[in-house]
C-alpha cells in the first residue's frame, strides 16, 4: 500500500510538471510575434531636383505667382503614433515672381534675403494614416523659420509611397504680415496679407526599424 501511494504522488508531481512545461513552451511564440509586428520608421528624402515651391498671392490689381528652389532635406516619422522630426530647407534668396523690379523689392525690403537667406521648415507630427504604398492624405504639423522668426503651421500633404521612391504635395497659407513681415502695399496696389504656397516634392523613401 505504501508502494503504491508514494508511486501515484509521484506520478501526480510529473502530471503538474508537465503541464507547467508544456504551458511555458506555448507562451513563448506570442512574444516573438510581438517583435515581428514592430513598426518601421519612414523617411522620406527630397531631391531638389524633383522639388519646388509655388507661392500665389491676390493683390487689387491682379494675382502674383512665383516659385522658390528647395534646397534638400528629408522627414521621418513613425507610422504607428505620427511623431515626426527632420527639416526641409528653401533657399529664400531664390524666389522668383517674373518681375525683375518687384523681385528685387521683395528680396531687398520685405524677406530682407541677405539677412535671412533661407526658410526651413521642421516636421513634429503626422495627422492621419500613410499608407506604405500607394496614396494618402493627412496633416503634418511643424514650425517654419521664415525671417528670422519660428511660426507653427499645418500642411495638407498629398503623398504616393511607392517601393523606393514618392512624390507629394502639401499646401498651406503663411499670413505674412501677422508674422511681422513688411507689407508691400503702396497707395495703388493693395496686396492681400495671406501668400498661398504649395510644396511640390519627390525623392527616395526607405523604412528601417
Amino acid at each position: 500500500m505504501q508502494v503504491t501511494g508514494w508511486k501515484s504522488a509521484a506520478g501526480a508531481v510529473s502530471g503538474i510538471l508537465g503541464i507547467a512545461i508544456l504551458l511555458s513552451a506555448t507562451a513563448a511564440p506570442p512574444k516573438q510575434a510581438a517583435t515581428q509586428t514592430a513598426t518601421e520608421e519612414i523617411t522620406l528624402e527630397l531631391d531638389p531636383a524633383q522639388s519646388k515651391v509655388h507661392f500665389a498671392v491676390d493683390s487689387s490689381l491682379h494675382a502674383v505667382h512665383g516659385t522658390f528652389a528647395v534646397k534638400g532635406g528629408a522627414v521621418h516619422f513613425d507610422p504607428e503614433s505620427g511623431k515626426a522630426g527632420g527639416e526641409i530647407s528653401v533657399y529664400a534668396t531664390s524666389g522668383d515672381s517674373g518681375n525683375n523690379s518687384r523681385d528685387a523689392r521683395m528680396h531687398k525690403e520685405i524677406l530682407e534675403t541677405e539677412k535671412y537667406p533661407d526658410a526651413i521648415f521642421r516636421a513634429e507630427q503626422v495627422e492621419g494614416a500613410v499608407a506604405r504604398s500607394g496614396s494618402s492624405d493627412v496633416k503634418v504639423h511643424g514650425v517654419i523659420q521664415l525671417h528670422g522668426h519660428e511660426h507653427e503651421i499645418v500642411a495638407a500633404v498629398h503623398a504616393e509611397l511607392m517601393e523606393d521612391h514618392w512624390k507629394g504635395t502639401a499646401k498651406f497659407d503663411v499670413p505674412y504680415i501677422q508674422w511681422g513681415i513688411k507689407d508691400p502695399s503702396n497707395w495703388l496696389l493693395k496686396v492681400k496679407p495671406v501668400v498661398h504656397v504649395e510644396v511640390e516634392m519627390a525623392g527616395a523613401s526607405k523604412s528601417a526599424n
